[in-house]
């Protein structure tokens, strides 16, 4: 219940910040998005040295929408991601799957660099995931789980392209809003229950940065370590994209995502069953767009 009210407490501190703002001010926005589409395949006929074929496709769009205002800033972002890959005369399964939301609230306070922050995180993904090459075992799917972080602290950007947090004061939602799931007390909620809480610390690093022409990496980590349970037992997600551009409608990627969390049990494949590092590595070439523009308004 305390922690409940911790994140009603943060909630309203953001909303009264944000309404808090002079009107009669120019607001400068930074609006755009990356959106980028590939596919792959493989067909063979009698060939000899074996294989199968296969067909896949990969997606993701990024939208994001930034103020600066005076000493304030506001960034949002938003990561949607899915793909999907069909092997021989399997079924056809996700590939990859990623609902990321973001909002963060900054002001200024000791120097130019320097912010109190309030972060907003939202995670998810859109479908249902199974224990392949069993599709009757369900293991995820949208809300299950799903991830609220709500968090207070100090945001440090020395650059544009970087920003480093540490927010001591954070609250976290895991949800599990799927009965099979939730009765089985999958992803650390306990069995029956479809919310966990915890209260904590996160420490964020994000990198958004074209490094040499045409070559761009972003890149998050985020640590969090939970108070009231084991908080020696860090919870790691670092995720970065290397896009390298060869036009303007022709781009190739490659990227990494790393997850630690202890409450969450895997089955290796010699059926034990504990934490484990999780890692996924995707790779395509194909259609890829974006847009950055900026918007100048001046309230009367």
């Amino acid at each position: 219940m305390r922690k409940l009210l911790l994140f009603s407490i943060l909630s309203a501190f953001l909303a009264g910040t944000v309404s808090a703002q002079t009107p009669d001010t120019t607001k400068l926005w930074t609006k755009g998005f990356n959106a980028a589409l590939t596919f792959n395949q493989v067909s063979l006929t009698n060939w000899a040295a074996g294989g199968e074929n296969s067909f896949g496709g990969n997606s993701f769009l990024n939208l994001f929408a930034n103020l600066k205002q005076g000493k304030t800033t506001w960034d949002n972002s938003l990561d949607l991601a899915y793909g999907m890959v069909k092997l021989g005369d399997a079924k056809i399964r996700k590939s990859d799957d990623k609902i990321d939301f973001l909002s963060k609230y900054g002001h200024n306070v000791i120097n130019k660099h320097l912010f109190l922050s309030a972060n907003l995180s939202f995670k998810t993904q859109f479908a249902d995931g199974f224990n392949f090459p069993n599709d009757s075992v369900l293991i995820s799917t949208f809300m299950a789980p799903g991830y609220l972080m709500l968090g207070l602290g100090m945001d440090y950007k020395p650059y544009p392209y970087l920003s480093i947090s540490l927010l001591p004061v954070t609250g976290r939602l895991t949800i599990v809003n799927e009965k099979t799931l939730s009765d089985a007390g999958a992803y650390g909620v306990e069995p029956g229950k479809t919310v966990r809480d915890e209260f904590g610390a996160l420490f964020k690093v994000t990198f958004d940065k074209e490094v040499i022409t045409n070559v761009n990496i972003k890149s998050k980590l985020e640590l969090f370590s939970n108070y009231s349970k084991d908080p020696q037992n860090i919870d790691v997600n670092w995720e970065a994209l290397l896009m390298l551009k060869v036009n303007k409608l022709i781009s190739t990627y490659i990227g990494v995502q790393t997850i630690y969390d202890h409450d969450i049990l895997i089955t290796d494949k010699d059926g034990k069953i504990g934490p484990r590092t999780q890692f996924k590595q995707t790779f395509g070439i194909g259609l890829t767009y974006s847009i950055k523009r900026f918007q100048a308004t001046v309230n009367q």
